[in-house]
């Protein structure tokens, strides 16, 4: 199809099969490029979208409530996130003031670095007290205050979706929860819905106190941990 020019010619060149190439990886790096991804250099702005967890250890006359506020990264595109930016905790006691006040400044400022922050979810649920831990509702075992703000963070990170939770599949619940009505069954032993029988032990994979001996397989009720003799 002829084209009618109808400036005047100041130069020309021979178009080559490969420039069409160079001109699309041009537009991807520009897109790329234009990408906001979390650094130290991100401002804050005067709004931040979060929400506030409550831990009460049965050890502690008060409950603790911990904040986790986000950011949204390139918001209203295809590339829109949404990253933990800065974490505060709360609570009438204050005789863990000074560590927890150092704690949510390395937190925030480890979110703020930007990066995979989920590692701080596994180094925080990791710390044990010598003290010794305690048993939250469900029999839930925490290692300790430090552990238990971590899982917070976890729920919060998963809630978000910069986390996948571990879920068992349809299948395999309805099999261990037939497997704790039976062995409810054979020992008497009757539990609340959603907690598991008085008798169970702790399951060293999910902290729960879940784990059962039934036809000679210890399994756990709660994450399908089992082996047998």
């Amino acid at each position: 199809m002829a084209k009618k020019i109808e400036k005047k010619i100041t130069g020309f060149s021979v178009a080559k099969p490969q420039d069409a190439a160079t001109e699309v990886v041009t537009a991807e790096e520009t897109e790329a490029a234009n990408i906001e991804h979390m650094n130290e250099h991100v401002s804050r702005p005067e709004m931040l979208v979060g929400a506030t967890y409550k831990i009460k250890p049965p050890m502690a006359d008060h409950a603790l409530y911990i904040t986790v506020n986000d950011i949204v990264l390139n918001p209203d595109t295809d590339h829109e996130i949404r990253r933990p930016y800065e974490v505060f905790i709360n609570s009438k006691n204050m005789d863990h003031y000074q560590w927890v006040v150092a704690l949510t400044r390395v937190v925030s400022a480890v979110f703020r670095k930007g990066g995979d922050v989920t590692f701080l979810v596994e180094e925080l649920k990791a710390v044990f007290d010598p003290k010794g831990g305690y048993f939250k509702g469900g029999g839930r075992f925490m290692p300790s205050l430090v552990a238990e703000i971590g899982e917070a963070i976890e729920t919060h990170m998963i809630t978000i979706g910069l986390l996948q939770p571990e879920v068992l599949g349809e299948a395999q619940r309805e099999i261990l929860h037939e497997k704790q009505k039976d062995y409810e069954a054979r020992k008497g032993e009757t539990s609340r819905d959603g907690e598991f029988p008085p008798s169970a032990q702790l399951c060293m994979k999910c902290h729960t106190k879940a784990v059962i001996l039934m036809d000679g397989c210890v399994t756990c009720l709660n994450c399908g941990d089992s082996k047998c003799g």
